[in-house]
């Protein structure tokens, strides 16, 4: 079988809903689903930032979670782009309660799936800055960042603040990267190979059962101890034609489903 990985110049990585998507819609022309809760993202997106005579592609990395190494959260799909690109923006979320030790987990899940994968260049962002709670400890996180030797940069993505002072920094070490009189994207962009759409709906021991590699994924990686992140699943297996499905099998309300290792209740 043929992987094809993203070509790219620059990664954005890091948490489910640390607002990359945010960020590449804001400093491309690429138009990714953003939305208020995690895994919005489901494939890699790609975008071309132009920076006056600068150009340089941009792909962002769905979120990645514990275990990515591992293939959680299709997380050793999602790593493989990550192999092509030259430099990481790592973003991090502001709002979470410990920025720090996130940054830790991404790093490591980079270091457990390829050596060099964690070794690449980075520019730490911290994003969320329009958020009193998180400008209120900028410091704090500036100050920890810098005991690292990490210049961290502090940005609203929504807010547009703080990402042209980013995306310069990004451009000096995309430049001091590049070889001699050669551009920094001179090589052609491949596009990601989507996640098949076809499921089968089954009663496997007992239980009904959803099979098909992108609802098992997308189910993996919801939030579904939440429940804005119930209403946005049960809203995209509708759209996917999954709760059709399950209607039509004869699914009772208060019955389990099955949807790859996870089980949800069907809400009737």
């Amino acid at each position: 079988m043929l992987d094809l990985k993203l070509l790219s110049d620059v990664a954005i990585i890091g948490m489910p809903n640390a607002g990359k998507s945010t960020l590449l819609s804001l400093i491309s022309a690429a138009h990714p689903r953003i939305a208020a809760y995690p895994f919005t993202t489901l494939e890699p997106v790609l975008g071309v930032v132009e920076m006056g005579y600068r150009t340089f592609v941009v792909a962002e990395i769905p979120g990645l979670i514990e275990g990515a190494h591992g293939g959680a959260g299709l997380g050793q799909e999602f790593l493989r782009h990550a192999e092509r690109a030259r430099i990481f923006i790592h973003l991090l979320d502001g709002a979470r309660p410990d920025p720090l030790r996130d940054l830790d987990l991404i790093n490591g899940e980079l270091r457990q799936f390829q050596t060099e994968l964690a070794d690449k260049p980075q520019v730490v962002a911290v994003n969320k800055l329009d958020l009193p709670e998180v400008g209120s400890r900028e410091d704090e996180v500036r100050v920890a960042l810098e005991k690292r030797g990490i210049e961290g940069h502090f940005i609203s993505a929504a807010a547009g603040s703080g990402v042209g002072s980013l995306l310069e920094d990004v451009a000096a070490e995309l430049e001091r990267l590049a070889p001699e009189g050669t551009g920094l994207t001179e090589l052609p962009v491949i596009a990601p190979r989507p996640l098949s759409e076809r499921f089968e709906v089954a009663v496997l021991n007992g239980v009904r059962t959803v099979r098909g590699q992108r609802v098992e994924a997308f189910a993996e990686m919801m939030p579904l101890e939440q429940e804005e992140g119930r209403q946005e699943f049960w809203r995209r297996l509708g759209r996917w034609g999954v709760v059709s499905a399950l209607k039509r099998a004869g699914v009772q309300p208060g019955e389990r489903v099955r949807i790859g290792q996870v089980e949800v209740e069907w809400p009737g």
